[in-house]
């Protein structure tokens, strides 16, 4: 029987059968892990996840491939699993950037949400976009235009970049088309209701992914997508549609390097008396005083104290 190996991309990921794409045919397979793979120290929930590279091998036609290999990740978006906490859920691997898709109102994202997944992105080295989608919901609302307003002069201020957009009006849509990395692995993340999948059946038309709407009795998302699936984009390079994400448990971070995650805090740690700063009760802390000077956002500097403080809550490992 001839065995041959080939190289390619996990596109889906559903329990213990994995879509992967030939990079070199473009076929599509659905492949098993094979019974020799070993991944030695891997402790989270899925050995294999959208947007790794693996090598899969083929035992005759009437056989399903075999992943015999996971290649090395560059990067990923990594949450602490919901009912396993000491292990950890891989998102989505070898990313080239992602967009957090944020509303202020059906469902309202809160700053804590927001700085857990930018904390973790940071850690991990994915670049990150804010998406202020549902736009169109918000007009003539004062105090969700106020929130707005808010929020995109505090992640400003931090140095992210953000968008507004509609997927009903098609508002932003064109700015975050030209925002994509046309060559590579683009992710959208959120809580459950924000409308990610409705935005990638505006930026990939025919695809009609299933949608839905937001619960009039909690005011939260129903969840519609069920797992994590990536998509060519007509322009180049792939988006991945993941399920929403209620909460974001961090990983593997230390606690005494948690302020390196927050890119204004740290860049102000030169300017401290002490190099080793906490920026907590320390005397001469330039971070507190570009708190008060509302140079750095309050909103962000309170959520690094309560990541600080919680931090065995807030993660699993360290």
């Amino acid at each position: 029987m001839e065995i041959r190996q080939t190289r390619g991309v996990v596109l889906r990921t559903t329990g213990s059968w994995y879509r992967v794409r030939d990079s070199k045919t473009g076929g599509v397979y659905s492949c098993r892990a094979g019974g020799r793979l070993r991944l030695h120290g891997d402790r989270s929930t899925n050995p294999f996840a959208v947007g790794d590279g693996v090598v899969i091998e083929f035992h005759g036609q009437d056989e399903s491939p075999l992943i015999i290999k996971r290649e090395k990740r560059r990067n990923a978006i990594v949450r602490r699993s919901v009912n396993l906490s000491k292990q950890r859920q891989i998102v989505a691997a070898n990313l080239d950037r992602a967009f957090l898709v944020v509303t202020v109102a059906s469902p309202e994202t809160s700053t804590g949400f927001i700085d857990r997944f930018l904390v973790t992105a940071e850690a991990y080295g994915v670049p990150t976009t804010l998406v202020f989608n549902k736009c169109d919901l918000y007009k003539g609302q004062l105090d969700a235009i106020a929130r707005l307003d808010y929020l995109e002069e505090v992640y400003s201020k931090a140095g992210y970049s953000s968008l507004r957009t509609s997927a009903e009006t098609g508002e932003g849509l064109g700015k975050l088309k030209s925002s994509l990395a046309s060559a590579g692995i683009n992710l959208l993340s959120g809580h459950s209701g924000v409308g990610k999948s409705t935005l990638i059946n505006r930026l990939v038309p025919g695809l009609e992914l299933k949608t839905g709407g937001v619960s009039s009795v909690h005011q939260k998302g129903k969840h519609t997508t069920t797992f994590a699936e990536m998509f060519a984009l007509p322009s180049g390079g792939y988006i991945v549609d993941t399920p929403g994400i209620k909460g974001f448990g961090l990983v593997e971070l230390e606690r005494g390097k948690l302020h390196h995650y927050f890119p204004e805090l740290f860049a102000k740690l030169p300017a401290c008396k002490f190099h080793n700063c906490l920026h907590r009760n320390e005397p001469k802390c330039a971070v507190r005083e570009a708190v008060q000077k509302e140079e750095i956002a309050e909103s962000r500097y309170l959520n690094y104290l309560d990541l600080y403080e919680n931090f065995e809550a807030n993660t699993s490992y360290r």
